[in-house]
Formats: C-alpha cells, sequence, structure tokens
C-alpha cells in the first residue's frame, strides 16, 4: 500500500489518517514486511535539519506519522484534505492497533519507560481490549545497551516473535534504536510513541482535545514539565518557523530524497543503519 508523502524541511511526513494508517501496519502484518514507524512533529523535523543521518532515518520508514498539528497543516497547504490527511498521534495510534488487535490475534511486545511502566501499561492495556496479546515486556537502562544487555533482548523477542513492537524513548533516541535494532529483532514492525507509556499508565497528563486540535500541545506540556521540556519547546518553535520561512522564500530549501524501496529492503537485509 503506498502511502505519499508531504516535505516538510526535507522529511517526508507520510499522507494519513489512524484508520488508513492501521490499515497500512495491518497490510505489513499480513505480508511479513519488517518496518518501522516514526511519529513525527516539530520536534524531530528540527533534529533532522542538523543531522542528515536521522533525516535518512525518517525517509526510510515504513510511515513517518504527522504526530504534530505544524505537519498536518503542512499537508493541508500541499492540497490534501482532511479525509486524506489528520493528525496521526503517537497515544491514539496505539490505542488503535491494540484495539484492532483484540480481533485479529496480533501479539505485542512494550519496551521502554521508567521501571515498572511497561508492565503496568500491559496490564491497563490487556484490562481496557479483553483478549489482547502482550507476549513482553522489558524496562531498557538510560544509555545504550552493553552487550549482554542486547543478547538478552534478542533471546528475548525471538522466543516470543511479537508482530508489534513499541518503542517508548524519545525523539530521536527511539528512532535510531529502531533503524538499529530492527534487523535484529525478530518482529515486523517496531513503533516509536514516546510518550504514550507514560500518557496510557497515567504518569503524565494529556492536554485536552481541543489544545491538541489548535497546535497548542506543546504549551500545556511546557507548563506541565517545564523543567524537563524548556529547551526543546523554547528552541525548536522558533526555530521551525525561521526554517518554513527559509524555506517558503527560497533562502534554504531542503529537497526530500526518499531512498528506493531496494535500497530500504537491503540496507535492513544487510543490518545497515
Amino acid at each position: 500500500m503506498e502511502v505519499p508523502r508531504v516535505n516538510v524541511l526535507g522529511v517526508g511526513i507520510s499522507v494519513l489518517t489512524i484508520p488508513r494508517a492501521v490499515e497500512v501496519l495491518a497490510e505489513a502484518v499480513r505480508e511479513g514486511r519488517k518496518g518501522y514507524v516514526c511519529v513525527t512533529g516539530v520536534h524531530g523535523v528540527i533534529e533532522a535539519q542538523g543531522d542528515p543521518e536521522f533525516c535518512r532515518i525518517l525517509n526510510r520508514s515504513l510511515l513517518t506519522t504527522p504526530d504534530g498539528m505544524p505537519m498536518v497543516w503542512a499537508g493541508w497547504l500541499a492540497g490534501y484534505k482532511r479525509d486524506q490527511m489528520d493528525r496521526v498521534y503517537g497515544p491514539d495510534l496505539m490505542l488503535a492497533v491494540l484495539e484492532r488487535s483484540s480481533k485479529e490475534g496480533w501479539t505485542h511486545f512494550f519496551y521502554g519507560g521508567a521501571p515498572g511502566v511497561a508492565e503496568e501499561l500491559r496490564q491497563r492495556m490487556e484490562q481496557r481490549f479483553p483478549g489482547l496479546k502482550v507476549v513482553g515486556t522489558y524496562c531498557p537502562p538510560f544509555r545504550p545497551l552493553n552487550e549482554q544487555e542486547e543478547a538478552e533482548l534478542v533471546e528475548t523477542v525471538a522466543r516470543v516473535r511479537p508482530d508489534f513492537f513499541w518503542v517508548g524513548l524519545s525523539t530521536p533516541k527511539q528512532e535510531r534504536f529502531m533503524d538499529r535494532y530492527l534487523p535484529r529483532l525478530e518482529t515486523k514492525v517496531m513503533l516509536g510513541v514516546g510518550a504514550a507509556f507514560d500518557f496510557h499508565t497515567g504518569r503524565v497528563r494529556q492536554a485536552p482535545r481541543w489544545v491538541q486540535r489548535i497546535g497548542m500541545e506543546w504549551f500545556f506540556r511546557l507548563c506541565s514539565e517545564p523543567r524537563r521540556l524548556w529547551r526543546r519547546y523554547l528552541r525548536n518553535n522558533p526555530l521551525f518557523l525561521w526554517y518554513v520561512f527559509c524555506h517558503v522564500v527560497g533562502i534554504r530549501r531542503r529537497p526530500l530524497i526518499m531512498p528506493s524501496p531496494v535500497e530500504s529492503v537491503e540496507s535492513v537485509q544487510r543490518g545497515e543503519k
């Protein structure tokens, strides 16, 4: 199922709604096609501006969803309608896939969060969606895995072979993790959903829907966690507006360079980044 992309400062944002995203993922699982999903907003796009390799990671994904409203607005400006492109927010996408899973029999693995978060998420989601099959959880350290930890993770995932492997880290850490480990793990689709683990376990409050729809969720989160998020939002948002201005007036244009399907498949098979 081909999904077009909108060029947002060189990052290809997939033209999606949540129902369409779920169908794309269902098709990938049916066909046994490996891939990873990035949920991307302003933060991810800004990270990609000074990091060509990270930009390539976003652009060789199975999907790079419009996680923030500025990504959606870019799609509308490009001519796509609301029923073609709307916000595909990580926590909402997660719930939609888990709900469908109880009917399809898909299996899941939760990776990320502070100690105990992934296991609590498992319990909450199994209560919310009867019949859901969460076959494993893993709480990683706040650093790269060492050789022993990596071997244990690979062995654990090989034993349970989940259809979906959910990564609850932060950007760009989770995208780099998926790009590196997709070839090594016996799973079909990896999804980096950021703070979804904390939202769905009640550790962090989500912004009201109306705040999300007007593109002000960043302000709500900044007010909720100022010490952790002030650098991200007070730096990234003005930078994003500046880069968009430069792109529009032609001062600094970022072309959209997408890897060919053959290149993407071969890189996964070789285990390349």
